[in-house]
């Protein structure tokens, strides 16, 4: 144990240069930062188990931050682990740096998720559980692993704080440990003008265990921690109560602690020299590793390195009594795409595109042996059952199953999903309809952001939901999540695959293709309704194109049919009314318009000729097939929500039918 003078040294060490950075920036926020400063000292100089060799190393304990703002305290006590340089910590804020400010995934430097939305990081933690108790149920001797969350007041309040609370609970995640900085302070507000019920017990309702501590106090954090950490049947919230801007002066010297003042800016002038001076560092030169402090942390990493040893010994002793399983864990954790029988899959003709998901679902679930598949309560609706019915649900204390029942919450279902992925070693995938993607936007954007391959399936995809009515029929859902197919990554790449298949055959392909993408999130959007399959020879694999043309069109084509998902079968259906007045079609299927238009220009004008006469038919707003169909061309879409009826009839009055087709083309011509 360390001697608390030291630890408080150290804490005084984060917090000046957490301050610090901010002031060189004159952008941030400081005090949260100098707050929870003792708490992450004690994580990472006595208890974080990780090989700062290997930051990789499948085993190792992982560390969430849910409040991104606090990034001076995790970018300071990471300098201090040796992750990250001075000169690093100086460039704050700026452009090009690897201190940017709120953190960004980076797990050589320890940085384990990409964080700023609030309440979603403490959620990616219980994702991160959740798949550590898959792989602990099948690698039990390798992977004892603990998973660290932080979170704020801020995270406490936003309602994904509900679903990951009780999804944690109820799965007695009794491998996480939630700290929570309850410094009563927030950007604008005392936190008792907004939050006045007991969050402790609102924890120990949903099977928590609860201790309230001292948040700035080494010796209770440490307690706190060792007493987590022997909790066998539930998850830990500790609630620290901490002080906003800990050891913060204002320019006349007097105390600036607990002042929402310092919450979102720089502390400036005066009170920042005061501050420095009061912590015991030195103003004119604040960017310093105390030598005490880089010898309590040289001593950490001494004993990480003898920990290690143990360990990987340890392993090499297990694999060599489960040479099969150590195989199996390696290929878990290579990212590698994992081998499917696709051409076994037999799909059903003219089946809806979620009957057609779920048969896949059913071969992954038997085939790919560390997927997991969630949904949101709907698992018998968006037909992931296809998958359930081949393995069974988590439950408290089992975990050999491989669906994950999320309960009617679909943000912190996605967000757990992407936990999951960030945990490493399982394919996550999640469903619910389509219309309910917009609880899930903030998580896809995140999910795209950093890169994590999460399957999201979507069924209930247009209007055709019928009689539930407008609420319940996507409209404009599908533009947005194209969105995302056009908005690059850091790396360059469309930030998400969007994948809307026009019959059975077609689906198969498309989850192939979201299996294969293992480097952004997929979106996979099915139709409730049955759809005719396209006509016989048509060549699917060319799907993976991202448009392609559908069998039996016609050569030197008069007009271009363009259209994704069920709308295809009826562009078919009135083609074949086209063709009997001598108009000569070509039928454009596009599951995904952003893999369209990553092909070579060359290709993309062979499909869709620049100059061609063009229409479009999408369940959609117009304006989602408006890039393929061009100025010269004519969308018929939906400019309206939805109405309740049978989607058949739903079909005739909105004009989705073959002889409106034909109508239009030929208003056209």
């Amino acid at each position: 144990m360390n001697d608390n003078k030291l630890m408080n040294r150290a804490a005084d060490n984060i917090r000046i240069l957490a301050a610090s950075m901010v002031e060189k920036a004159n952008s941030g926020h400081p005090g949260g930062a100098m707050g929870g400063a003792d708490f992450v000292n004690v994580l990472f100089s006595e208890f974080l188990v990780y090989d700062p060799e290997n930051p990789a190393w499948e085993g190792r304990d992982r560390f969430f931050l849910d409040p991104g703002h606090m990034s001076p305290m995790l970018y300071s006590t990471l300098a201090l682990a040796g992750k990250f340089t001075l000169d690093e910590l100086k460039e704050f804020r700026q452009w090009g740096s690897p201190t940017p400010g709120h953190p960004e995934r980076d797990i050589m430097r320890g940085i384990e998720n990409t964080s700023g939305p609030l309440g979603q990081g403490h959620t990616f933690a219980v994702g991160a559980a959740i798949a550590a108790k898959f792989m602990k149920a099948r690698f039990e001797e390798v992977m004892p692993q603990t998973i660290y969350a932080y979170i704020s007041d801020g995270g406490i309040q936003e309602e994904i704080s509900q679903g990951s609370g009780r999804i944690a609970g109820a799965l007695g995640l009794d491998n996480l440990i939630m700290f929570y900085d309850a410094n009563d302070i927030q950007l604008s507000t005392e936190t008792k003008d907004v939050t006045i019920e007991d969050t402790g017990k609102k924890y120990e309702a949903w099977g928590w265990k609860v201790i309230k501590i001292n948040g700035n106090d080494s010796d209770a954090i440490r307690s706190a921690l060792n007493e987590a950490k022997a909790e066998k049947e539930r998850p830990t919230l500790i609630i620290g109560h901490t002080i906003m801007g800990k050891g913060a002066r204002k320019e006349d010297g007097s105390s600036y602690e607990a002042n929402c003042a310092t919450h979102g800016a720089p502390l400036g002038g005066d009170a920042y020299v005061n501050t420095i001076k009061n912590l015991g560092g030195d103003p004119t030169n604040p960017f310093v590793i105390f030598p005490e402090v880089a010898g309590l942390y040289a001593k950490r990493a001494a004993e990480l390195k003898k920990i290690m040893a143990e360990k990987y010994a340890a392993k090499a002793a297990w694999t060599k009594a489960n040479p099969e399983k150590a195989a199996k864990l390696e290929m878990f954790f290579s990212g590698k795409v994992p081998e499917v029988n696709w051409s076994a899959i037999e799909q059903k003709a003219g089946v809806a595109t979620r009957a057609a998901s779920a048969t896949v679902l059913g071969a992954l679930a038997t085939q790919v042996e560390n997927m997991i598949v969630a949904s949101a309560d709907l698992s018998n609706s968006d037909k992931t059952d296809g998958f359930l019915k081949k393995t069974h649900a988590f439950k408290k204390n089992d975990f050999s199953g491989a669906f994950f029942q999320a309960g009617v919450a679909e943000l912190t279902m996605a967000c757990c999903c992407i936990g999951m992925a960030l945990h490493g070693g399982v394919i996550p995938a999640c469903g619910t309809f389509f219309v309910f993607s917009d609880y899930m936007k903030p998580a896809i954007r995140m999910a795209a952001l950093m890169e994590v391959p999460v399957k999201f399936i979507w069924t209930h995809d247009a209007f055709r939901v019928g009689e539930d009515g407008p609420t319940h029929e996507p409209v404009e859902q599908e533009v947005q999540i194209r969105l995302m197919e056009k908005l690059k990554n850091h790396k360059g790449h469309n930030s998400m695959l969007v994948l809307r298949p026009a019959d059975a055959e077609e689906t198969t392909m498309a989850w192939k293709l979201a299996m294969e993408n293992t480097t952004t999130p997929t979106g996979l959007i099915f139709s409730r309704q049955n759809i005719a399959n396209l006509p016989e020879g048509n060549d699917y694999e060319q799907a993976a194109k991202g448009a392609y043309i559908v069998a039996g069109s016609d050569e030197n084509p008069n007009v271009i049919l363009v259209a994704s998902g069920s709308e295809v079968a009826t562009l078919v259906a009135g083609a074949e009314l086209l063709r009997k007045d001598g108009v000569k079609v070509r039928i454009v299927s596009v599951p995904s318009e952003g893999l369209f238009r990553s092909q070579a220009p060359g290709y993309q004008e062979s499909i869709i000729p620049c100059g061609t006469k063009v229409f479009g038919l999408t369940a959609g707003l117009p304006v989602t097939l408006q890039g393929l169909v061009g100025p010269r061309g004519k969308v018929w879409g939906l400019e309206s929500f939805g109405f309740s009826a049978p989607y058949k009839v739903l079909d005739e009055k909105l004009g989705f039918t073959a002889e409106n087709v034909y109508k239009q083309v030929k208003t056209m011509l």
